[in-house]
């Protein structure tokens, strides 16, 4: 058995495994790069792999970074089963159109600037047609059984507790009369997610394909989150603001409305009481077809909810619904939660502030001190939440400059990943250790102090994947083949490409500054203006050389 790592590695997202066993070519995860626009780049380079060589997928959850190039899988001529879980296979069929829609957007507008440009356009990745085609090789499955693939390949897909319908795989494997046993953890959730269960321990393995995401540090146990966003929510409102809070359209913005119902069960307290009634004063809108949807699709698969979610739901409760929700389809209905003063609270995505309506919402509350950005989710170096959360003054959107003076907070609580406790929790759970243990879905940093504790406590091996690597398991993982050229990703690479690209901008800056002051209608006060920029500009180059 060989397995080829071509996604994830040194990094969050790209997830993708090519596997070659049995005689037969198959992957776990065909997930889209996201990010930066470097990592994005990646998505329109042909597949290491030929696609209609590939005899199934096996998939573990729908986020597209771990699901988001089938539909260009499907489009180069891969036409065999998908195998996920139910719920995934649910979500996908939001999931897939919707990133097909937004590929067909950003084409369009991209491919006006290679026009301008002088280059040529360029189609977009897929289509939504072509992602509402590749549904149809989709094939469910349960949990908890063993899928009989081929007479020597076996998989069983487990809850992983990270979203709705999200899977650890167990795959055996039997080759020259031996049999070698894999698990694909895909994203570990964390043990206190609202309505989803938590991952599943497995009891043995022979090797493990681990993410990484959060390896480097300890989520703060907030079991009070809920009253932490009551307060900031509160606190916004009495100061007449909104709230503004960038949401991933599937489970996040669920587990949002799920806290916001569980609110009223807390605490009976005077003040509590007094900042609850606030709350429910206010209208609470969903600003996302996909988040609106998707709901629809988490109250289809309530059995899948944990045990307190489903004692709730036998009592004759929705805990998705409360009053003063309301849902927002329509971009004129979006538009128009801008142009209403009203306190209010807006969830929309995309969560890491990328695309969708989430833009429009921060260009019109970024800048007033009254409002609140509130994050619940990861935020990946490059992304303009992550500029947002990490203190940035003032940001572009839509190639317009705002200033950052909203409140930001970030309630780390509401990770959907596995901290380093957890993550070493499943490895402590595994009564027969893996002989190797290949860390993924991680940025370098996370990964080196993952890989550390790991061997420190546990004495196994442990490897840090890299792109292109190709091991072949079993008695002993032997590395095959190792690509000397890596795709550059990683925070380290990043500040590398970031000053190569600054060295452009000074360029272009320099060429446009000097076209301006030939202009002889330029006005004093424009003079004035580029003059107090490049003395800002100067300034924050002096602060990183002195940092």
């Amino acid at each position: 058995m060989k397995i080829t790592f071509l996604g994830a590695t040194r990094t969050v997202t790209g997830s993708n495994y090519l596997i070659e066993a049995a005689g037969k070519k198959f992957l776990v995860d065909c997930g889209m790069w996201q990010g930066k626009a470097e990592l994005e780049e990646e998505n329109f380079k042909d597949f290491d792999f030929d696609p209609k060589e590939i005899d199934f997928v096996l998939l573990t959850h729908a986020h597209i970074d771990h699901s988001g190039r089938i539909p260009k899988l499907y489009k180069e001529g891969y036409r065999n089963k998908i195998y996920a879980h139910k719920a995934t296979c649910d979500l996908c069929t939001l999931m897939l159109p919707d990133s097909g829609h937004i590929q067909e957007q950003e084409s369009e507008w991209k491919n006006k600037k290679r026009i301008r440009k002088g280059e040529k356009p360029r189609e977009p990745l897929y289509t939504a047609e072509d992602a509402l085609k590749c549904l149809e090789i989709f094939e469910p499955v349960k949990y908890d059984e063993i899928i009989d693939i081929t007479n020597k390949i076996h998989a069983r897909f487990n809850d992983a507790g990270h979203m709705l319908g999200s899977s650890i795989i167990e795959l055996w494997v039997e080759e020259d009369g031996k049999q070698i046993k894999t698990v694909f953890t895909g994203d570990l959730g964390n043990n206190d997610i609202p309505l989803l269960n938590e991952p599943t321990m497995i009891q043995d393995t022979d090797y493990l394909v681990m993410e990484s995401t959060y390896g480097s540090r300890l989520h703060m146990r907030n079991d009070n989150k809920a009253e932490i966003f009551l307060d900031i929510v509160s606190e916004t409102l009495d100061n007449g603001g909104t709230v503004v809070i960038p949401s991933f359209a599937v489970g996040r913005t669920q587990e949002i409305l799920y806290e916001i119902d569980k609110l009223k069960d807390i605490r009976k307290d005077e003040e509590f009481k007094r900042k609850y009634k606030t709350l429910m004063k206010v209208p609470v809108y969903v600003d996302s077809p996909l988040a609106i949807s998707a709901t629809e699709v988490f109250k289809e698969n309530m059995d899948l909810f944990d045990e307190d979610t489903q004692k709730e739901i036998s009592k004759g409760e929705n805990p998705l619904e409360f009053p003063g929700l309301k849902f927002t389809m329509t971009t004129e209905e979006s538009r128009a939660l801008n142009e209403d003063n009203t306190p209010s609270i807006i969830i929309s995505a995309s969560g890491m502030c990328e695309v969708g309506r989430i833009k429009h919402h921060l260009k019109h509350n970024l800048w007033n001190p009254k409002s609140t950005i509130l994050f619940v989710g990861y935020q990946a170096p490059g992304t303009l939440g992550y500029n947002i959360v990490n203190g940035a003054k003032k940001v572009k959107i839509f190639g317009e400059e705002i200033a950052v003076n909203a409140r930001v907070e970030y309630i780390e609580g509401y990770s959907g990943h596995a901290d380093q406790e957890g993550l070493m929790n499943f490895i402590y759970s595994f009564r027969k250790k893996p002989k190797q243990i290949f860390l993924v879905h991680g940025e370098e940093d996370s990964e080196k102090v993952l890989e550390e504790k790991i061997k420190e406590d546990t004495n196994l091996n442990v490897t840090i994947a890299d792109f292109g690597d190709v091991y072949e398991l079993k008695d002993v993982a032997e590395l095959r083949t190792k690509r000397e050229t890596k795709i550059p990703f990683g925070l380290r690479s990043e500040v590398r490409l970031r000053l190569d690209k600054l060295k452009d901008e000074m360029k272009d800056m320099e060429t446009a500054v000097t076209d301006d002051l030939a202009d002889k209608e330029l006005k004093d006060e424009d003079i004035f203006r580029i003059n107090e920029k490049i003395k800002d500009l100067e300034k924050q180059i002096l602060n990183v050389i002195e940092g």
